[in-house]
């Protein structure tokens, strides 16, 4: 039988970068709620059942895609955490190209388009995210970094059970 589980697609970005966040994260975000790694989410419920159709999907983009530019903007306060805003038009554009062999597939969240971010913080109050994100926006500066690859998790009920990773090999 084909695990019916949720499918979740994230982009790994270059490894001191995805270093950088994930400790972010681990200083920041509440220790019993901390059950996965730093991400940025391309895709957030895709159905279990579909995952060789969405392994493939993912090889085909991979293949054709140079590692997308991403460049990390600012440190924003939500209301109860704290993420970075990300502009990356390119990964944007990988979104689309990987929606658009999954007609039927997507939720409406997922359909809706890719809105880049890393959360670091998360189901904190608001004075502790207001805090938090006065704290990392002291030292912030805006800069450059590329997504490497795509993941592919699948949703185990709070953890995500690592699948794979393809990176991003077409041209510059």
């Amino acid at each position: 039988m084909l695990d019916p589980r949720p499918l979740i697609i994230t982009a790994l970005l270059e490894p001191a970068v995805q270093a950088r966040f994930e400790a972010l994260r681990r200083a920041h975000y509440p220790v019993a709620r901390n059950k996965v790694p730093a991400h940025v989410t391309l895709f957030r419920q895709l159905p279990g059942r579909e995952l060789d159709v969405v392994r493939r999907r993912i090889k085909v983009i991979c293949a054709e895609v140079a590692p997308p530019e991403v460049t990390v903007t600012a440190v924003e306060c939500r209301e109860t955490g704290v993420a970075f805003r990300l502009r990356a038009p390119a990964l944007g554009a990988v979104h689309d190209a990987l929606a658009a062999g999954w007609a039927g597939l997507l939720t409406p969240q997922d359909q809706a388009g890719f809105a880049g971010h890393v959360t670091v913080q998360n189901k904190v109050t608001p004075a502790e995210a207001r805090a938090t994100r006065s704290l990392l926006a002291a030292t912030f500066e805006p800069h450059a970094t590329r997504a490497v690859a795509l993941a592919l998790w699948r949703y185990c009920d709070g953890p995500w059970d690592a699948l794979g990773s393809t990176a991003f090999r077409g041209r510059c």
